[in-house]
């Protein structure tokens, strides 16, 4: 049998220290993450082909961890990946259409996921009105869980670890998180 992997898909400019995606990464065992070539100037279809790689690499299923602008490129991605992933969290998405640099992800896919997916959004998010991850959430048939005045889910918003999170990832993994080699803490 084999184990799903969890990959976390960072969004616009990446997600640094002390960012949830971040900690996880280092924290919890099973954890890959997806590495940009341009971080700063995104285009869809070098982040998509990116995505696409890392979920194609291994054989076996894919728990997606996505933020902002990595939600919207996970929904962009094409047939061969999604046949992979078994689910997805799909945190604080971006509105690429507000914002210049990220038009290149417009339109946004309005499509149902054929994964489960659970959408985190905030009632205060600035790259996102809450109205439209609710649009998001229906058209792709994910769970949505709103969040009161929790900023962009990010360091900035005061997500640090974010344990709420990791119960939602657990949610879609079917199991219990393994702590990463070295990592005295215990499993979630």
């Amino acid at each position: 049998m084999t184990q799903t992997r969890i990959l976390i898909v960072p969004g616009w400019r990446n997600s640094g220290p002390g960012h949830w995606q971040t900690l996880w990464s280092e924290s919890v065992a099973g954890v890959e993450r997806v590495d940009q070539d341009d971080w700063a100037t995104p285009t869809r279809a070098a982040w998509v082909a990116s995505i696409t790689r890392a979920i194609l690499a291994r054989p076996g299923p894919v728990v997606v961890v996505a933020h902002s602008l990595g939600c919207i490129a996970t929904t962009h991605l094409p047939p061969e990946a999604v046949e992979r992933i078994q689910g997805a969290l799909l945190v604080a998405p971006a509105d690429p259409e507000r914002r210049a640099i990220l038009n290149d992800f417009a339109p946004v896919p309005y499509a149902r996921l054929p994964y489960r997916s659970v959408l985190v959004a905030s009632s205060n998010d600035p790259y996102c009105p809450v109205r439209l991850a609710g649009a998001y959430a229906r058209a792709w048939g994910s769970e949505m869980v709103r969040l009161q005045d929790a900023g962009h889910i990010n360091v900035a918003s005061g997500h640090g670890d974010w344990p709420l999170g990791l119960a939602l990832l657990q949610s879609l993994t079917g199991g219990l998180l393994q702590p990463a080699v070295g990592d005295v803490a215990s499993a979630v």
